[in-house]
């Protein structure tokens, strides 16, 4: 009998994994326990590169306030040297500060080092820690091209060490939701998924401010942000992709505007740009980052409309897995609203899940459920929002990272394979704008 091709492919593209029934397995530290706990005879040596943001706040302030009973922060390291400064003020770190990332790891020794940098440096960094000996928790994506992807990979199994992909919402309520329910089979086996993501013009419009605008930094917001949504598409499916086709489109940002300037601070069109913001009113951003651009020139509030500006902001992805499920995606990135609409149709009915992350209406709830049985009733029902970083997920992740031991029941922990998984979707769909074809997963990377 002749073997479907989504069965050739998944037994190929499956070979090396350790797949279990919950979904792609995820980082061994996070399955059977913390990386390490309160009852570790000493602290954890942690090392940070990265004080933007993300590192600076999340990974840094909140990590010692939250965590220092279990690790200590041994050394923090960024190419800015003014940010640096006062990042370390910020956190209320009393380690020292270095440019040269290699001299911090031979100086301070720590036993993890912590990756929040500009995206495309994310491998350079992973792979140089661990070639050091260190374990690595490095933030979304892992990489923003195959061949980056592909050293990581190839770094880890050489060394053995341990790398740990902060994919903060599969800690979320509504993720978490979603995926019981899937496992329940209360709709059945999946056959498709719609699932559509809107980026308003706030929070949309920021990554045209920033260095995310060019996808040799960011890899385009099909891998930056789309990351996530394909992360979680991955491990609520229990799936891995295998081809993908896409179509994107800059609609609003870049080119398309009437005037431009260079930033926003000095615009002469700041009167009439619908998109003027004025950073001088964040004390934090102007200290970390305004303060700091003498020192290598990065400009946080560069105009939306740079003609230089290369992702996209409207895109459209169709991916087919492994198990002959197939997703239809989309992003745009200037919206009213804020959050996600998914839909799964199962066999016996129907998922349908509504997302508000910012909307111009007030909503008692976060996200809002409906599940509708083939020839039988509907259901709905709603949740309401986490308190905390990312509606609550970044602490809730960070607990199991650091602090609390059982059993990973939802697969919820995430390694290198999942990283990787995710990224290459993304990586596939940048492919496959450029080259106008659909894109195998396994043209990119050997995993």
């Amino acid at each position: 009998m002749t073997k479907k091709k989504s069965e050739i492919s998944r037994r190929q593209f499956l070979s090396s994994s350790a797949c279990a029934a919950l979904g792609v397995a995820g980082n061994s530290l996070l399955k059977s326990g913390p990386l390490w706990g309160a009852q570790a005879e000493n602290k954890r040596k942690v090392a940070l590169v990265g004080t933007g943001i993300r590192g600076s706040g999340t990974w840094g302030k909140a990590l010692l306030e939250n965590y220092g009973d279990v690790l200590e922060m041994v050394g923090l390291c960024d190419i800015n040297p003014k940010r640096l400064e006062y990042a370390k003020k910020y956190m209320g770190a009393e380690c020292p500060t270095f440019v040269d990332f290699k001299k911090m790891i031979e100086s301070t020794k720590p036993d993890t080092i912590i990756v929040t940098t500009t995206d495309c440096f994310h491998s350079k960094y992973i792979c140089l820690a661990m070639e050091m000996g260190c374990d690595v928790i490095t933030e979304k994506p892992l990489a923003t091209d195959e061949n980056l992807c592909q050293n990581i990979l190839d770094a880890e199994k050489r060394t053995g060490k341990n790398l740990i992909v902060t994919f903060n919402y599969r800690y979320s309520p509504e993720a978490i939701k979603i995926k019981e329910i899937l496992m329940s089979k209360e709709i059945g086996e999946v056959t498709s998924v719609d699932f559509n993501y809107y980026l308003d013009i706030y929070h949309g419009a920021s990554y045209f401010r920033r260095w995310h605008g060019f996808k040799q930094f960011s890899g385009s917001l099909l891998v930056h942000k789309a990351t996530h949504h394909y992360d979680l598409m991955n491990w609520w499916l229990a799936a891995e992709p295998v081809e993908v086709n896409a179509y994107g489109e800059l609609r609003k940002y870049g080119h398309n505007g009437n005037f431009r300037s260079g930033q926003c601070r000095d615009c002469p069109h700041k009167g009439k740009c619908e998109f003027f913001w004025d950073i001088t009113r964040n004390e934090h951003l102007m200290k970390l980052y305004v303060n700091a651009e003498s020192a290598d020139g990065y400009i946080r509030d560069a105009c939306v409309f740079r003609k230089r500006i290369n992702i996209w902001d409207t895109m459209n992805v169709q991916v087919q897995y492994h198990n002959r499920v197939t997703m239809s995606y989309s992003l745009n990135a200037f919206m009213p609203y804020e959050g996600y609409f998914v839909g799964f149709n199962g066999t016996k009915g129907r998922l349908d899940a509504r997302v508000y992350h910012s909307q111009p209406w007030k909503t008692e709830s976060m996200a809002d459920f409906r599940i509708t049985q083939n020839f039988g009733k509907t259901k709905t029902f709603g949740l309401t929002s986490e308190g905390g970083g990312h509606w609550g997920a970044d602490r809730v992740m960070q607990d199991r990272i650091f602090r609390k031991p059982g059993e990973d029941l939802l697969g919820q922990g995430a390694g290198s394979r999942d990283g990787a998984l995710s990224i290459l979707i993304g990586i596939a769909a940048r492919r496959s704008i450029e080259q106008e074809r659909p894109f195998k997963v396994e043209e990119l990377v050997k995993i």
